[in-house]
């Protein structure tokens, strides 16, 4: 091969930086049709898609062989000139001067018909399915995300952190613990991070961290995986109200940050960057008190019990459901947040308001249907309240009350605390929105959910 032809990416062509002059490009064949001598293989790479044309006297002949005997996802090298062509996808074709085939591909199991089957089919062949346009361009986008999360923290004097995925303690409730033997003792993997994060930030006072976070429930929801990307935050000095000044700044930076960034991918998943651009600090806020008047007011299809019967209008000391977030953000275009929840349906390490029946705490909520992206709240610094609360909790998860496991973060209160917040963020759950995945699986290459653990 000339060693004059510049190797290039398909995205340079897509802008009009190559047209004309004659170029290689590398790739998989993403479509592929024939038309006697002609050959019409669709070359995609990480940058995009291109069509190129393959016809025979105008390469050589073992050259034209080889576009014959391309399946789908067979990778080539293609060379050729671009030119300018409105009727081709893009705007551009490469005709081709040569053609080699790298690593053939015969009966692709992934086609039209499978992509319109059941989800557990690309879930099995999801090695496969990862090379579809759409998981591309969402891992993108959460790639994007995932730089710009660490930007605004770096910005803003926060110290990333790596806290250990192994504990002996359970931050979210016992019933949702992944239980293992750690030579000889009983270990978990993390829930959250939170507690080490409460340690760090009496050094450190703003830390954050971005590790992998378990929960063993059996939820089969959009918007529930077993595994899943946990973007947690702790500050020194921040009551509630601060604490969710953080998360909207956070969140609209990210999600301006990503319109700019990954402007092309959003538009092929279906999104409008101009409506992430729209997301700016001054998120409206709801007390939960008032979410549930709110609630109660509306029209809307909560959902049925076991039997099939509708359900009635919530009721003060209900968590939310998917209907009922769904219904709180209609016709919002920034999320939400609903703040000082009950006691009785919150973790025991949140502050107790002073009506000693709701803490200091706050859930973000995304609109369009994407639900809770974000929970946080002021940590309690009474640790009488927190073990009796604790002790509550393990009760009801069925486990017997064992609170020595704890000590070490009840000395956080006993030595110098100070006021702090904290949140937790699902990565995942934040990437679905700003992408308009239909699922949260989309935003993971090889998601973990209850029946799942392949590949």
């Amino acid at each position: 091969m000339s060693a004059q032809v510049q190797r290039v990416q398909i995205g340079s062509i897509l802008k009009g930086a190559h047209t004309g002059e004659t170029v290689e490009l590398r790739g998989w064949i993403y479509r592929i049709r024939s038309s006697g001598k002609i050959v019409f293989p669709t070359l995609r790479d990480v940058t995009g898609v291109i069509q190129c044309t393959v016809k025979k006297g105008n390469v050589p002949d073992p050259d034209f062989e080889d576009a014959q005997k391309s399946g789908m996802e067979a990778s080539a090298i293609i060379t050729g000139q671009v030119v300018q062509d409105e009727r081709a996808p893009g705007g551009y074709e490469l005709k081709a001067t040569g053609y080699k085939l790298v690593g053939p591909s015969t009966d692709f199991p992934i086609h039209e018909s499978t992509v319109d089957a059941d989800s557990d089919t690309l879930l099995d062949r999801r090695h496969l399915w990862l090379r579809s346009r759409k998981i591309t361009n969402t891992l993108k986008v959460k790639a994007k995300m995932l730089a710009a999360f660490r930007e605004w923290f770096d910005q803003n004097q926060f110290i990333e952190t790596t806290p250990s995925v192994i504990t002996t303690n359970a931050c979210e409730g016992g019933s949702t613990l992944f239980e293992f033997q750690y030579f000889g003792q009983t270990a978990y993997l993390s829930q959250s991070a939170q507690m080490y994060l409460e340690a760090l930030s009496m050094s450190l006072e703003k830390v954050y961290c971005l590790t992998p976070s378990f929960r063993a429930e059996k939820s089969r929801t959009r918007k529930h995986l077993t595994e899943f990307g946990h973007l947690e935050e702790e500050a020194a000095w921040v009551d509630n109200k601060g604490n969710m000044d953080i998360q909207e700044a956070l969140v609209s930076y990210v999600a301006r940050r990503v319109a700019d960034t990954a402007e092309a991918e959003l538009r092929e998943l279906g999104r409008d960057p101009e409506d992430l651009k729209k997301i700016t600090p001054g998120f409206r806020r709801l007390t939960y008190d008032d979410a549930i008047k709110k609630l109660q007011g509306m029209d809307y299809e909560r959902g049925r019990d076991a039997k099939g019967r509708k359900l009635g209008a919530i009721e003060w000391g209900e968590d939310f459901g998917v209907p009922d977030e769904r219904a709180l953000t209609e016709g919002e275009v920034k999320p939400i947040f609903v703040y000082n929840w009950p006691a009785e349906i919150k973790a025991f390490y949140m502050k107790l308001n002073d009506d000693g029946v709701t803490v200091a705490c706050a859930d973000m909520i995304a609109p369009e249907g994407y639900g809770e992206i974000i929970g946080g709240s002021e940590r309690s610094l009474d640790v009488d309240s927190m073990k009796q609360r604790l002790t509550k909790q393990m009760i009801a998860d069925g486990l017997k009350p064992d609170l020595a496991p704890y000590e070490w973060y009840f000395d956080l209160r006993r030595y110098g605390s100070v006021p702090h917040s904290g949140f937790g963020l699902g990565t995942e759950r934040v990437c679905a929105w700003l992408s308009k995945a239909e699922h949260i699986r989309d935003t993971v290459p090889f998601p973990r959910t209850p029946s799942r653990a392949y590949p």
